[in-house]
């Protein structure tokens, strides 16, 4: 942003855990300014006022007609983002919808369409693949200098699913299980690096646990127009963590002590009731305190390997190991300014410079097309072929 440029205003919808999770960025970033709030709780809706001030809003309609905001980030459940962003186009707002880009890929063709008639740009994010050691991976596959990319194997290991979850995230048909929630984020990764145009999936999940009835696990392969492929395995089953061999860094840049293994299982263990459970979810959402630790390192998913013909990358939360034929180096990251800054650049590239990111409304809805062909394949036992995919630069399937 050029010294001339005014802050982006935006106005959030939903002061929950994503909204949290975000808040870092944009309170640390000066390119974008805080202007109004939608949420149901007063609670939040008064802490927003509190730090922010601006307006908050208990409508949606209210909230995309405030004239202060120039992009809405709609960081609702995932069932209730289509009508969320619809009504923002309408209202000739510029869009950031918290991933997944919606549950079912009608939902997400009439999002894209609905900002595409409005003339707006639709941001989905934040995901993982705007993390500053995928771009750096992305740039060496794009260069061509240690040849064609053949393969990515992605994996991770978390106690998703024994968090505090609301009666729906353990609903597969209302968006919840480890696939939309999660699956989202190494889907959208490994399509960046390789390319965007997804083929063909094959895949199985495990539903594993009758208290927590959904998906937990899965593995897929996933081909890739050029004829690359990926492999994606994840489990939220609160065994093995994978952070273990990122060097203790967890998944939003901060050290976690070793010391903390099954705490998940712990806290949910002395759950009583449903309602409870509810509560404490409700617990980590804005105004209730509960504040994750600073950030010292870049986030991540997980483990990750990129082959190409003449060397493997690893990713780390620091940069990427380069392993090439006869010697190997590590490409350090740039230091972290502010968690999730290159969203922030999307936002405002986006809005001040009409220069949307790749993670697009389309790019979105080919990122849940995988999503949900997992979970088809698994349940037909069948290689599923993909439709609406698109490439990093918007050329379609």
């Amino acid at each position: 942003m050029t010294s001339d440029h005014a802050p982006v205003g935006i106005g959030v919808i939903g002061l929950g855990r994503g909204f949290v999770l975000m808040l870092p960025a944009l309170r640390g970033d000066p390119r974008v300014q805080l202007v109004a709030a939608c949420a149901p709780r007063e609670v939040s809706r008064a802490a927003f006022r509190n730090e922010f001030g601006g307006n908050t809003y208990e409508d949606v309609e209210s909230l995309c007609a405030d004239p202060n905001v120039e992009i809405v980030y709609v960081a609702t459940p995932h069932q209730m983002h289509c009508a969320h962003v619809i009504a923002a186009a309408r209202a000739g707002k510029h869009v950031l919808v918290d991933k997944p880009l919606a549950i079912t890929i009608e939902d997400g063709m009439r999002m894209v369409a609905a900002c595409r008639d409005a003339g707006v740009h639709l941001i989905v994010g934040p995901s993982h693949s705007f993390d500053a050691p995928i771009r750096i991976a992305r740039e060496l596959i794009e260069s061509g200098e240690l040849g064609k990319l053949r393969m990515i194997n992605a994996f991770n290991y978390t106690d998703f699913l024994y968090r505090p979850r609301r009666a729906e995230e353990l609903r597969t048909d209302a968006g919840g299980g480890v696939l939309f929630s999660q699956g989202v984020h190494q889907i959208d990764i490994i399509r960046l690096l390789a390319g965007g145009l997804g083929e063909t999936v094959t895949a199985m999940t495990g539903n594993w646990d009758p208290a927590r009835p959904t998906e937990g696990a899965y593995s897929a392969l996933v081909s890739f127009a050029g004829g690359a492929f990926a492999s994606l395995t994840y489990s939220g089953y609160a065994h093995f963590d994978s952070d273990e061999w990122m060097g203790w860094t967890g998944e939003l840049g901060s050290k976690k002590p070793p010391e903390a293994y099954g705490d998940a299982r712990r806290k949910l263990a002395g759950i009583t009731s449903a309602e409870e459970e509810k509560r404490l979810k409700s617990a980590r959402t804005y105004g209730s305190g509960d504040i994750p630790k600073p950030a010292t390192h870049h986030e991540h998913f997980g483990p990750m390997i990129v082959s190409l013909d003449n060397a493997d990358l690893r990713l780390a939360p620091e940069g990427v190991h380069v392993y090439g034929n006869t010697r190997r180096e590590f490409l350090t990251a740039p230091k972290i300014r502010n968690p999730r800054t290159e969203v922030i650049d999307a936002i405002t590239c986006a809005v001040r410079d009409a220069m949307p990111p790749a993670q697009t409304g389309a790019w979105g809805l080919a990122s849940l097309e995988i999503c949900l062909a997992i979970l088809g394949s698994a349940k037909s036992r069948t290689t599923v072929t993909l439709e609406h995919q698109t490439g990093i630069e918007g050329k379609s399937t």
